[in-house]
């Protein structure tokens, strides 16, 4: 129609019926695109804090999957291991559909079947770019991702002679950088000094950092009531949206 189509009865009523139809239904509701990655160390470096990253995990997924708490549900989701034989071994990641329907306890038993702890090697690069990939090939870059590494943040990748600390500058997140306009990288259990370095050593201009350390991440089964269903974990809910889901702010170019 142009400016000088005259509005009759009948054109506006014709208005008001297609504007109807387009607008959603009362009951429709919308979750915003966003992709969560989960990486699961299965180096022997980190055996004694295996067993409870595989039990956090299991409660983490089952909440993101089902909006508990308030916890953001992911649209896409990949769960990986970080590590494996040798240097560059290819990943293989379980999509969403995987954990979809799952009970916590049946997602804890497939974790430990899937990823169990075993000498190998961890190169954090491999699993990056692999990551990369996946969200390229989904057709997920436009929306928010979330990479939350279950690890203690020890690299086997090669140092500088006489310095142990440049090998955390030989992790790349290149691969990551221009993935989305928030990429967020969440290292969970590394001990305190294991996670300074990755918050100081490690190149990123984009990719937001956030870790929790060891000590606090092993305090998060105080949060979990015995014999209370996963809808009423609310303590447990709260405790992952401040400490581990905390809204992370771009801190520019290190």
């Amino acid at each position: 129609m142009n400016a000088h189509t005259r509005w009759t009865p009948r054109l506006i009523l014709g208005a008001l019926v297609i504007l109807a139809g387009c607008a959603p239904g009362p009951n429709t509701t919308r979750v915003a695109r966003s992709t969560l990655v989960v990486g699961i160390d299965v180096s022997g470096s980190f055996r004694a804090n295996h067993e409870s990253s595989i039990d956090f995990a299991a409660n983490y997924l089952y909440a993101r999957l089902n909006g508990l708490g308030g916890l953001k549900q992911p649209t896409a989701l990949f769960v990986g291991a970080i590590g494996g034989a040798n240097a560059e071994e290819t990943k293989s990641f379980q999509p969403i559909h995987t954990f979809q329907g799952r009970s916590v306890e049946e997602i804890a038993a497939f974790l430990r079947a899937e990823y169990p702890t075993r000498d190998g090697y961890t190169d954090f690069n491999p699993f990056f770019t692999r990551v990369a990939v996946l969200v390229k090939r989904q057709g997920l870059a436009l929306s928010p991702i979330d990479v939350v590494l279950l690890t203690d943040g020890i690299p086997d990748t090669p140092a500088e002679p006489g310095d142990s600390l440049s090998r955390y500058a030989n992790i790349s997140m290149t691969d990551l950088e221009y993935l989305s306009r928030t990429v967020t990288v969440r290292v969970l259990f590394p001990r305190p000094t294991v996670a300074v370095n990755w918050e100081r050593r490690i190149p990123r201009h984009r990719v937001r950092m956030w870790t929790v350390d060891d000590e606090v991440m092993n305090t998060w089964r105080r949060q979990r009531l015995d014999s209370i269903p996963p809808e009423g974990q609310d303590a447990l809910w709260k405790w992952i949206g401040d400490n581990v889901d905390h809204r992370v702010r771009s801190v520019g170019v290190l």
